[in-house]
């Protein structure tokens, strides 16, 4: 089943062609990050026209790149919160004009969910080597529910416990902040250039991320709940207190070190918590953070668990075919229900 996905809650604008949940015959983003970089964030209004403007090519290039006309789709995902309300109403609206056009069926899809989805993936299926990627896709094995996820991004931090693609459990969440939120707002204190995780996972190589100790959050909670708003906090005393004297590589690493001690600490609580789950799965744009994954390695071969992150470093961030792929399962689990009328939300739980 080939599922075209549309992804645009935030800045970026992404069109992709997956088959059947795994496959992904192409995976188009458009971002207007560079954009935005004066101001270290995004101005909605302007997010959204410039989602307008390049709608259509991506979508062309989507449907190139997977050697495919509308045709040849059995079915649109599109994303239909949480996000920024103009962006979303953006890709809803294109679905919904395809949709009508095409005669298909629309499956609208929770943006978290489109993370969680994101481990299926399997690139590499685009173009001339699509036969042997398809191949290699079916042959690779999938994950294995009950699974423990962390969704980790700049809006949110979630840890579920996932019985299946359409159940699950909320284990914990951010009280304040996002983890990646904290890395941003890091990286602007420190001076560094935006999208400021990247900026500051990069500065951290440098550094030696135990020259400075950051309080462990929520260390005597018994809940698996997180909390970064105290991390900023600290950081912004530490940068007061040593003026001209601050080693921004060495700051870097330690406030780094902060922020993936504090999720790994949650995520080793729920495996003592859940003992029948084999996998561990980390989703979500700080997924992408080198020092996230190989802590959590660690932690998993302690425990002699499975971890998986997405294979590719574009299904970390936002992107179209964590959308196609969640669309898919939840049309196999879901059937027709899958394409009920649904609504286009800026604030939306995952129920």
């Amino acid at each position: 089943m080939r599922i075209l996905g549309i992804e645009t809650s935030c800045d970026e604008t992404s069109v992709a062609v997956v088959e059947d949940g795994r496959c992904v015959r192409s995976n188009v983003i458009a971002s207007s990050k560079a954009a935005f970089e004066k101001i270290a964030g995004v101005i909605p209004e302007e997010a959204a026209r410039r989602q307008v403007k390049c709608m259509i090519p991506v979508l062309q290039e989507a449907l190139g790149a997977g050697n495919m006309t509308l045709t040849d789709i059995d079915a649109i995902a599109v994303t239909r919160g949480p996000g920024l309300l103009g962006s979303l109403i953006v890709g809803t609206t294109t679905a919904r004009i395809l949709a009508s056009i095409t005669r298909k069926p629309i499956i609208g899809v929770h943006h978290t969910l489109g993370h969680l989805s994101s481990t299926w993936l399997f690139p590499g299926a685009e173009g001339k080597t699509a036969d042997a990627a398809m191949q290699r896709c079916a042959e690779s094995a999938e994950p294995a529910f009950p699974i423990l996820a962390l969704s980790v991004s700049g809006g949110h931090t979630d840890l579920w416990l996932r019985a299946s693609h359409t159940h699950g459990c909320l284990l914990g969440r951010t009280r304040d902040d996002a983890a990646g939120e904290a890395f941003d707002k890091g990286a602007s204190l420190l001076g560094l250039p935006y999208p400021g995780g990247p900026a500051l996972a990069r500065e951290a190589i440098r550094g030696n991320e135990r020259t400075f100790t950051f309080p462990l959050p929520l260390a005597n909670d018994p809940t698996l709940d997180f909390s970064f708003s105290g991390l900023k906090t600290s950081l912004k005393y530490l940068l007061r207190d040593l003026g001209t004297q601050a080693s921004v590589p060495d700051i870097a690493a330690s406030f780094q070190w902060a922020i993936c001690t504090h999720l790994i600490d949650r995520l080793g609580r729920a495996i003592k918590q859940h003992h029948d789950t084999h996998e561990m799965h980390i989703v979500g744009g700080v997924s992408a953070n080198e020092r996230l994954r190989e802590l959590a390695a660690a932690l998993c071969l302690q425990h002699g668990m499975i971890l998986r992150t997405p294979a590719a470093l574009a299904y970390c961030t936002d992107n179209a075919a964590m959308i196609a792929a969640a669309g898919f399962f939840l049309w196999q689990e879901l059937g027709n229900e899958a394409c009920s009328r649904f609504a286009t939300q800026a604030s939306l739980p995952l129920s």
